[in-house]
C-alpha cells in the first residue's frame, strides 16, 4: 500500500508487467508502421513515461510532438476538455499515432481525435497504456492497448493524483 496526499492506494499492474507489454506493443507497432515515417503525437502529461519506454522501443524513422490536454479534477472526470498546449505540427498526408495513458470515459479522446482528423493526416491511430471498457461514454477505436482496467482510479507510471504519484515505476489503484 502506499499512500499519497488523504489516499490509499494498492498495487494493479507491476513494473515488469509494463515493460513486457511495452515491448509487445511497440513490436506491433514496428511491424504495422514498417518503411514509414510515423508522428507519435504523445498526451502530456500522464503519457510521458508510456511514450518514452514505448518510442525507444519502436527502430522506425519518426517525429515526435506534444499535446496537453486535460479533463480532471481530483479523481473525476470533468467531461470538459481544454487544450493547454497545442501540437504545431504539419500532420497533413502524415501516419498519427497517438500515445495516451488512459482512456476512460473517451471525451478527451474523441475531442483529440476530431482536432487532428482536421488537419487531413492519413491515418490516426491511438495508443494508450490504460483502458477502461465500462466507464467509455464514447465509441473510440483503440488500436493498441497495454491494459484493460476497471472503473477504479489509478496512479504511477504517469498518472497522478493532484500531481503527485507520476513517478512512481508501477500502477496503483485507489483502496
Amino acid at each position: 500500500m502506499i499512500n499519497i496526499l488523504d489516499k490509499t492506494f494498492v498495487p494493479l499492474i507491476s513494473r515488469e508487467d509494463i515493460e513486457n507489454r511495452i515491448t509487445t506493443l511497440a513490436n506491433e507497432i514496428t511491424n504495422d508502421y514498417q518503411g514509414r515515417c510515423p508522428i507519435f503525437v504523445v498526451v502530456l502529461n500522464g503519457a510521458f513515461l508510456f511514450a518514452s519506454e514505448l518510442v525507444k522501443r519502436i527502430p522506425l524513422t519518426c517525429e515526435i510532438s506534444f499535446i496537453r490536454l486535460s479533463s480532471y479534477a481530483k479523481t473525476e472526470s470533468t467531461g470538459e476538455v481544454r487544450e493547454i498546449i497545442g501540437m504545431d505540427n504539419n500532420i497533413e498526408g502524415r501516419d498519427v499515432i497517438i500515445i495516451e495513458d488512459i482512456v476512460d470515459t473517451g471525451l478527451t479522446m474523441s475531442q483529440l481525435l476530431s482536432q487532428l482528423n482536421g488537419l487531413a493526416p492519413a491515418s490516426v491511430a491511438i495508443a494508450t497504456l490504460l483502458h477502461k471498457p465500462e466507464a467509455l461514454q464514447t465509441s473510440i477505436d483503440l488500436k493498441y492497448i497495454g491494459f484493460n482496467i476497471g472503473n477504479k482510479f489509478v496512479v504511477g507510471y504517469g498518472l497522478d493524483y493532484d500531481g503527485i504519484g507520476r513517478n512512481l515505476d508501477s500502477l496503483y489503484v485507489l483502496a
